[in-house]
C-alpha cells in the first residue's frame, strides 16, 4: 500500500483525560519543545514540565511519572500515567481512549526503606477516559 497524506500515520501527542474527580492533560511536547503535564483533583492542582516529568517506555505504553509531594523521613507521593501509543490517520487527528493513572505513596525513613514495616508502597488506581490528539505546537 502506498502512503499518501490522507493515509499517513501520526502519533497522538496531546492527551486530555478525566473522570468524575480527576483531570489530567499531558502533552509530549509544547511550544517550548518540552513535555507538560497538568493534574487537577478535587483538592489540588499541579503543573509539571520538562525534567519534572519522567518517561519510561514499556511494552504496554509510556509510563509518565511526576512527583506530587515529598515529606522527608515520611513519604513520597507520585502520579504515574500509562499512555498508550495512539496512531491517527486522515484529517480527524483525534480519537477516544481509556487508560489508567496510579497514585503511589512510598513510605520512607531517614534510614532507608528497610526500616519501614510492611508495604513500602501503596497504590490508588485512577480510571480515565478522554481524547488523544495530534496537534502542531
Amino acid at each position: 500500500m502506498v502512503q499518501t497524506p490522507a493515509t499517513s500515520v501520526r502519533q497522538a501527542n496531546l492527551f486530555e483525560l478525566s473522570n468524575d474527580c480527576v483531570q489530567i492533560v499531558y502533552s509530549t511536547t509544547s511550544f517550548s519543545g518540552r513535555p507538560q503535564l497538568n493534574y487537577l483533583n478535587k483538592d489540588q492542582k499541579f503543573n509539571f514540565q520538562g525534567d519534572e516529568i519522567r518517561v519510561q517506555e514499556t511494552e504496554i505504553g509510556s509510563l509518565v511519572t511526576v512527583t506530587l509531594e515529598t515529606i522527608p523521613d515520611l513519604l513520597t507521593r507520585t502520579l504515574s500515567l500509562l499512555v498508550p501509543l495512539v496512531n491517527l490517520r486522515g484529517e480527524d487527528l483525534q480519537t477516544l481512549i481509556q487508560t489508567i493513572a496510579i497514585e503511589t505513596v512510598s513510605r520512607t525513613t531517614i534510614g532507608g526503606p528497610d526500616l519501614v514495616d510492611g508495604a513500602v508502597q501503596t497504590y490508588e488506581t485512577i480510571f480515565l477516559k478522554g481524547q488523544a490528539r495530534f496537534v502542531v505546537f
